[in-house]
């Protein structure tokens, strides 16, 4: 008896290893496993400008930043814009100037691929050999109300598809959204706010991006690393005596040995 749906995660014909310069740019989940990976000494860059929720904020990240990825993650959180009265551009942030200088519009789904569309381009043009792996958060704005949140993420999930089709040899999909919410399903895995997903669903989330998206050399590297990741975490008791400090030699002495064995990894 199956007793739950498992959302399946298709590999992508390339796997991600230490040596790739990673981005990350979108909603405040971005945040989460771009921080993820750069835990695990990945080389990641994670929203530079800070928190992108729409496929427009988020091509303005790419065309600013600095940084030219191997790798580039683009975590869509919504079609709704903020768009300033005076000139009509889209603004990323506010900057707690009053709201009645702002007015509030949803992109259709040909406003989403098309931004989307220009920042594949612009990542392209400084990397032709970029790949793009492309989600939707899987965090439901409570103040659209359910049902408009819903109609929110349905634009970015056609965006998304066209955008996959479109580009079938750099983009990926990654269902990030669908994992939530069609296979874990159950309020344990959210936060307080009943909104955001728990540590436990980020971790899980992890798994299943990291199992079918990292290199063998890469898994293997995490799997070594994962002791001396518990062992630099450790808080001691006293962190002053002898053999505590013994303790942190030897750790330190097995950092080095590892960073020397995969010298790809920020150690």
């Amino acid at each position: 008896m199956e007793f739950r749906t498992e959302v399946r995660v298709d590999a992508p014909s390339w796997r991600i290893d230490g040596a790739h310069q990673l981005l990350f740019v979108g909603s405040c989940f971005a945040d989460s496993i771009g921080q993820r990976f750069a835990e695990e000494k990945f080389r990641a860059t994670v929203n530079p400008f800070g928190v992108m929720y729409n496929p427009a904020s988020i091509l303005h990240t790419v065309e600013r930043t600095d940084c030219v990825p191997d790798v580039a993650f683009l975590t869509l959180g919504t079609n709704h814009v903020y768009v300033l009265k005076e000139t009509g551009e889209i603004v990323d942030n506010c900057r707690k100037r009053p709201a009645s200088l702002f007015r509030e519009e949803q992109l259709s789904v040909d406003e989403c691929h098309g931004y989307l569309c220009r920042a594949v381009g612009v990542l392209q043009r400084r990397n032709p050999a970029v790949r793009v792996v492309v989600t939707v958060s899987p965090i439901r704005y409570a103040k659209y109300g359910y049902h408009g949140s819903a109609l929110s993420k349905a634009v970015l999930l056609l965006a998304a598809d066209r955008l996959v089709s479109g580009h079938p040899d750099a983009v990926a999909y990654f269902p990030a959204y669908e994992i939530v919410n069609d296979e874990l399903r159950d309020y344990r895995f959210y936060k307080e706010d009943m909104l955001h997903p728990s540590a436990q669903a980020v971790e899980y989330i992890w798994e299943r991006l990291s199992g079918a998206f990292l290199s063998d050399a890469s898994k293997q590297f995490l799997r070594e690393w994962r002791p001396l990741k518990a062992a630099l975490a450790h808080r001691p008791f006293n962190p002053g005596s002898q053999e505590y400090r013994d303790f942190m030699d030897k750790t330190m002495l097995k950092v080095a040995e590892l960073s020397k064995k995969y010298p790809n990894f920020a150690l």
